[in-house]
């Protein structure tokens, strides 16, 4: 299907340290689904913020200006299109 990425990440089951995306324009958002068990969360580092999501939920963030990073989960399988 047409889209104005790049390219898709699809992130099974990691837990990922605080970073800024490299390849992401700084004037354009990137754009997290998530999917899989109940509970993700992405912490944004520079409004000390943290973001629940439930599975199905889109997220919308400017990867490369602000410091993200998905910390460690107790159970089940977490899954992220990036």
């Amino acid at each position: 299907w047409p889209s104005i990425y790049l390219g898709i990440d699809v992130i099974v089951n990691q837990q990922t340290p605080p970073h800024l995306d490299q390849t992401s324009a700084p004037s354009l958002l990137d754009l997290v689904v998530s999917l899989g068990t109940p509970n993700a969360q992405v912490h944004i580092s520079e409004s000390d913020t943290v973001f629940c999501y439930q599975p199905g939920t889109m997220v919308f963030l400017a990867g490369k200006l602000l410091t993200h990073s998905v910390p460690k989960w107790e159970r089940g399988e977490r899954i992220a299109l990036a």
